[in-house]
């Protein structure tokens, strides 16, 4: 563990508590560190804020407040009382220690130090720079809000409150490394979630020893599952509030980072990743039907090029009505070799949209298909049944909500090419049967990450293959352990 630095008590001198905030926050040294010195009753009284994260219209109405003190004033002795009370703000906190003032400082609210006094009072003005709430990129529908969450971690409470009007929603924060103090809110409601759950996330956040977040929801990640080597993910993000809110409602503990418009939902399973909330903005059919197309979709993504190269490379297992499948041309390029490439290909235009600015992505994607795939099958590099498949695959992981769990597919499909082109058939079921036992073996936060279908339950796995309607759907999911059983009375 690291030394945490002394938090030493406020000094009742006024210029020996401006030396200290010269030393450790840089007053006078750092141009957003802004300080101002007032005369209230013959006595000094400072006040130190971040010129960036603070209201300037809130910090000028406090001075006119204060300075008014010397015309309407002047009981000496009664001084911090009477700034108390002219501090017109609904969130004032009386501290007695230099840490605490300067963590509140650093993270946008304005300090007021009185001479004489061991205590300083703390104003919440601040005002964070960012965007306004808007509808996720990632988690778009055709009907339902727009609004998403934002960097801005009280923002984002204020979203899921406008939707969680419970008394029994908690929003407990607290801090997490040494030099950055990242605030972190973990949200539940009382009376559903499960103690055990609130209380092993809690112990694993403050166990973190870290200097900062830099990388915000995705530190915290891996300190909270110590996911190691499986790259399937163990927690589901979410931008949209309605999202968080349904899982909150079943009993979901829910973690926000502050910088991060991205909510750690835990616990999760596999199928957690695989929904979307288009499902419940249509009727149940049509949410159930597209439930079904993007499983397909999905399933396409992991096993259609293994399965479609051993039939390739192994004809005598088609039927007589499937023997059009395969190349008719072998091609100058081995067939595995072939399908490999084309797969990196794919992520190499992946990679390239996401750093290339909009304008240009569109043409570059129509480049890379017209010119790029046609003259790779003109000139033999590819044939073009390898070109199909491939580009069937890669609409399968772009089908998946869950942008994590389309990365740790495309791994798997990759593993399993390579155990079919070594092995053949015997190396595809095997690595098959190694890619159910991976899943079954994980785990996150004890939850078991193949649930409902290992351990069964039946009446949850109908719930993951059909899309019932919400008066339908009473229980909440037994995985969370939830206090209250039961959505409606």
């Amino acid at each position: 563990m690291k030394n945490k630095p002394e938090n030493k008590p406020i000094m009742t001198d006024i210029n020996d508590v401006q030396t200290y905030m010269e030393k450790k926050v840089g007053v006078g040294t750092s141009f957003d560190v802004g300080f101002r010195e007032i005369i209230l009753l013959k006595q000094k009284v400072q006040l130190y804020y971040l010129t960036g994260l603070c209201d300037t219209a809130i910090i000028v109405e406090l001075l006119k407040k204060l300075t008014a003190i010397n015309d309407e004033e002047s009981n000496k002795t009664e001084l911090p009382a009477i700034i108390k009370n002219r501090l017109v703000h609904q969130q004032v906190e009386k501290v007695d220690k230099f840490n605490d003032a300067i963590t509140q400082l650093l993270s946008g609210l304005i300090v007021i130090f009185i001479d004489g006094q061991e205590l300083a009072y703390v104003v919440d003005v601040r005002s964070y720079p960012g965007r306004s709430p808007k509808e996720p990129d990632t988690e778009k529908v055709v009907r339902g809000a727009r609004d998403g969450y934002t960097e801005n971690i009280i923002e984002n409470t204020g979203l899921t409150r406008r939707r969680v009007r419970d008394e029994r929603l908690r929003n407990e924060i607290i801090q997490v490394g040494q030099r950055s103090k990242t605030d972190i809110c973990i949200s539940y409601i009382q009376d559903i979630a499960d103690d055990g759950l609130i209380k092993t996330i809690k112990k694993e956040l403050k166990k973190i020893d870290i200097d900062g977040l830099a990388m915000a929801d995705k530190t915290i990640e891996e300190y909270l599952v110590k996911q190691g080597v499986n790259p399937f993910p163990l927690v589901r993000y979410t931008e949209r509030p309605d999202v968080a809110a349904v899982h909150l409602f079943e009993g979901h503990v829910l973690i926000m980072v502050d910088t991060s418009p991205s909510m750690i939902i835990t616990p999760t399973t596999f199928f957690h990743h695989v929904q979307h909330a288009e499902e419940y903005r249509q009727s149940p059919t049509v949410g159930t039907f597209i439930r079904w197309i993007r499983f397909v979709g999905i399933l396409a993504s992991i096993f259609l090029l293994p399965f479609w190269f051993i039939l390739a490379v192994e004809p005598r297992l088609l039927p007589e009505a499937l023997q059009f499948i395969g190349p008719n041309e072998v091609g100058n390029i081995p067939l595995i070799v072939q399908l490999i490439l084309a797969d990196v290909g794919i992520e190499f235009l992946r990679m390239a949209a996401i750093h290339t600015p909009t304008p240009l992505s569109t043409a570059m994607g129509l480049i890379a298909a017209v010119l790029i795939g046609q003259i790779a099958i003109d000139v033999g590099l590819f044939s073009a049944e390898v070109i199909l498949y491939v580009a069937i695959s890669a609409i399968g992981s772009f089908a998946t909500p869950s942008y994590e769990l389309s990365v740790a597919n495309k791994i798997s499909r990759v593993f399993l090419l390579i155990a079919a082109a070594i092995f053949g058939v015997k190396g595809l079921l095997i690595s098959f049967s190694l890619y159910i036992i991976l899943l079954a073996r994980t785990k996150s936060l004890n939850t078991p990450y193949l649930w409902p279908f290992l351990p069964f339950n039946g009446k949850a796995l109908l719930q993951i293959l059909f899309r019932f309607s919400v008066p339908m759907s009473k229980q909440r999911p037994s995985i969370v352990h939830p206090k209250n059983n039961y959505k409606q009375s």
